[in-house]
C-alpha cells in the first residue's frame, strides 16, 4: 500500500468517524449476550448511562484518530498492520456507542471533531518518536483506558445491561491491545508523559460527560 493509499484511507475514517457512521464487523455484543430489550431504565439512570457513553464514544474518536495517525507514522510494515489491526477493533467500539447513544436518547459529543484532530496530533508525534515509543504509547494509552472502562463498569447502573455489555467487551479489547503493543517491543514511556496523559484524559472525559 502507497503512502498516498494510506492517506486516502485515513481521510475516509476521519469523515466516517466524525459524520457518526461507523460500522462493525462484530456483533453487537448486548446481542450476542441475548439482552435483546432495555431493562426498566428510569429517566436519571437512562441519562447517567447516556453521559457514560458519550464519553466512551468520545475515546473512541480518539482512538481512531491515534491508531490511523500511528499507522501511518510506523516505520516497519508489520506494525503498521498491527495497528490496523487495532484500529479495526476500535471502529466496532465506535460503532457500539454510537448505536447505544441512539437508543438512550443521547447524542455524540459537540466538540469530536476537536477531539478527533488532537487525537491524531498526538499519535503523529508519538509515531515519529519512533516504533518502540509509538508501541509504549499504545501501552499507557489501552491501561489508562481499560482503568477507566472499569470505573464505567462500577457507575453504570446495574439494570443497564445492554451498556455493560457494551463496556466489559470494549474492556477486553483494550487490555488485549496493550498486551499486543508490549510483545511487539514498546519501549516505558517516562513518568512526566503518563502524567500529562492522564491530566490531558481527565479533561477529555470531563467535558464529555456534558458537552
Amino acid at each position: 500500500m502507497t503512502p498516498m493509499d494510506r492517506f486516502l484511507i485515513g481521510l475516509d475514517s476521519a469523515l466516517r468517524t466524525v459524520a457518526g457512521h461507523a460500522h462493525s464487523a462484530r456483533p453487537y455484543p448486548p446481542a450476542a449476550a441475548g439482552v435483546t430489550a432495555d431493562e426498566d431504565l428510569d429517566r436519571s439512570s437512562r441519562r447517567l448511562s447516556g453521559a457514560l457513553m458519550r464519553v466512551n464514544h468520545v475515546g473512541e474518536v480518539c482512538a481512531q484518530a491515534l491508531y490511523q495517525a500511528q499507522a501511518l507514522t510506523a516505520r516497519d510494515e508489520p506494525l503498521q498492520r498491527q495497528m490496523e489491526r487495532a484500529a479495526r477493533d476500535e471502529t466496532d467500539h465506535l460503532a457500539w456507542t454510537e448505536r447505544r447513544l441512539e437508543e438512550l436518547g443521547e447524542r455524540p459529543s459537540l466538540l469530536n471533531p476537536l477531539w478527533y484532530a488532537g487525537a491524531f496530533g498526538i499519535g503523529l508525534v508519538a509515531g515519529r518518536a519512533g516504533d518502540a515509543v509509538s508501541l509504549g504509547f499504545v501501552v499507557e494509552t489501552e491501561r489508562q483506558v481499560e482503568q477507566h472502562l472499569a470505573t464505567h463498569l462500577e457507575r453504570l447502573p446495574e439494570s443497564d445491561r445492554r451498556s455493560r455489555a457494551i463496556v466489559a467487551q470494549m474492556k477486553a479489547d483494550e487490555s488485549r491491545h496493550a498486551a499486543d503493543a508490549l510483545g511487539a517491543g514498546a519501549s516505558t514511556l517516562p513518568w512526566p508523559v503518563r502524567s500529562l496523559m492522564r491530566l490531558a484524559a481527565k479533561v477529555m472525559t470531563s467535558t464529555a460527560h456534558y458537552v
